[in-house]
């Protein structure tokens, strides 16, 4: 037990805003300064979309705001001070110039660039400095290690299994719900357009959010993407408002429809929460419980209630580990050997593929994509035109307001660009225009022809699908999952296949 005269400095981060933190409930009120700091260097270490840094401000101070309220010193560093923090180091100096602290505790970060920035405190400091494991996850590093040991393959759906048992959500004794584990096979549905389609929870801007956004206007006149219209939850009862207005709206439809894409409709029936999620907002097995509640009433079915579960007891859980699991060079893997640049369009939306140009141009307006069109639109076209995944990881990390790097970069190294060799994924999610034609209806108008394979006016994704197995056929051939499509490759004569790679060439020569 602490010693009654001792005074803690404790580090809360942007995306640590919860009262529950495990920093926050090991220090007393009268013992701790509470020290938040809205750093130089977390702005500008990638180029984030503007309402990002609005939403991850503004949710800072009106956290700072709720821990005074309870009696919490709070020390607050402004990025519009006239010295601004260039980084946690920084605000650290300050505080320990001010007076003496007998200990710097800190959760856990959610990357490691910064981890390895507070390992060396204490010795830059002469301080002790405490990191605490981030218990808002459900699944300690030490959990997620111990079902990994000795694994060859590190599949996702074993893992769900074992959080399903120890959550038991969604669980009859120690059977799954409904006499099956996972209902994907029901939820891959296309969308039709529909005037009663649902809409994410609005919130309208305070006074604390106006002057934010007024600042990063300032700030950042040439950051990427619309800062405005913005109506993103900043506090935790309106993301709770949020999360209930998902369940009475859109939950129900999420399980069927939820890869589905049609142009003009950036959420369909998705929940947009998990920005909340990821910053503190909101607690993800308080989430996971109102939906399983929802289901047990009857109001959503089966599906569906699965379906969201497994994104955030699976999948959240599962790629958080697989993060600190592989340590700071996941980030530079590259199985495949990729490395064109990122194309421009990735940033102004320019370009005649109609997929790509709704998407990115999305995202410039909301920050936001859904998982789909994530992976099987910007994800998979990046993988078979031989993008460098790197450059890949940091422009999903800038553009999107729930990226942070434990939850985006194996989703972006391991999933969508199979650069971890397929430590994550079983294959490589290659795929032509076919996919994107069923699942959607941006082929319907697009320049290029979608039933065409090759030539001038065929889609794009249907040449470089065929190129991309054939450039890395010595690393995946030997996949078994790609083993008919080989044999359809190698069934193809000489002159159809030097099509697909001329076609090819031309749409590579063109970016």
């Amino acid at each position: 037990m602490k010693a009654p005269d001792m005074t803690d400095l404790v580090l809360v981060l942007g995306d640590q805003l919860s009262p529950g933190l495990p920093s926050l409930r090991q220090t007393r009120p009268e013992a701790a300064d509470i020290l938040m700091v809205e750093a130089l260097s977390e702005s500008r270490y990638v180029w984030h979309h503007r309402k990002k840094t609005a939403l991850i401000l503004s949710a800072m101070r009106h956290f700072a705001a709720e821990l005074e309220a309870t009696d919490r010193r709070v020390i607050y560093h402004r990025l519009d001070q006239d010295e601004p923090c260039r980084d946690f180091t920084d605000a650290v100096t300050r505080a320990l110039a001010r007076r003496d602290y007998d200990r710097i505790i800190v959760t856990e970060p959610g990357e490691w660039r910064l981890r390895t920035e507070f390992e060396s405190w204490q010795a830059r400091f002469g301080v002790p400095v405490v990191i605490l494991e981030d218990d808002r996850f459900l699944c300690s590093h030490g959990r997620f290690n111990a079902w990994a040991e000795g694994r060859k393959q590190l599949r996702m759906e074993y893992f769900y299994r074992e959080m399903r048992r120890e959550t038991g959500l969604l669980m009859e004794g120690d059977k799954p719900a409904g006499g099956q584990w996972n209902y994907d096979a029901d939820n891959r549905k296309p969308a039709a357009g529909d005037l009663f389609m649902p809409r994410p929870h609005h919130v309208e801007p305070d006074a604390i959010t106006r002057d934010v956004l007024d600042m990063v206007a300032a700030h950042f006149p040439d950051g990427f993407g619309d800062l405005e219209p913005f109506c993103f939850a900043v506090t935790r009862r309106d993301a709770e408002a949020a999360l209930e207005h998902f369940i009475a709206t859109a939950l129900a439809g999420f399980g069927p429809y939820q890869d589905a894409m049609l142009k003009g409709e950036a959420f369909l029936y998705h929940s947009v929460l998990s920005a909340y999620i990821n910053i503190g907002l909101l607690d993800p097995l308080t989430v996971c419980r109102r939906v399983e509640a929802a289901w047990q009433a009857g109001d959503v079915p089966l599906n569906s209630a699965e379906g969201y579960i497994r994104q955030i007891i699976g999948w959240r859980e599962y790629v958080r580990g697989i993060y600190w699991r592989e340590g700071p060079d996941y980030v530079r893997r590259n199985a495949l050997n990729a490395t064109r640049p990122l194309p421009a369009f990735y940033w102004s939306g320019e370009t005649d593929m109609a997929c790509l140009a709704d998407t990115v141009r999305q995202t410039r307006r909301e920050a936001y994509a859904h998982h789909i069109q994530r992976l099987m639109v910007t994800g998979t076209f990046a993988l078979i035109a031989g993008i460098d995944p790197h450059a890949l990881h940091e422009w999903y990390l800038a553009v999107y307001v729930d990226a942070f790097e434990w939850v985006e970069a194996p989703n972006t190294i391991g999933m969508s660009q199979f650069a971890d060799g397929g430590l994550l994924g079983s294959k490589p999610y290659a795929a032509s225009g076919a996919y994107i034609d069923r699942m959607s209806d941006y082929c319907g108008d697009c320049r290029y022809k979608v039933k065409d394979k090759t030539g001038p006016d065929s889609c794009p994704f249907n040449s470089l699908y065929w190129d991309f197995l054939d450039r890395n056929a010595d690393t995946l051939r030997g996949n078994p999952r790609l083993g008919p499509v080989y044999r359809n490759w190698d069934r193809m004569d000489e002159g159809k296949r030097q099509a697909y790679r001329d076609r090819a060439r031309d749409v590579i020569d063109a970016l």
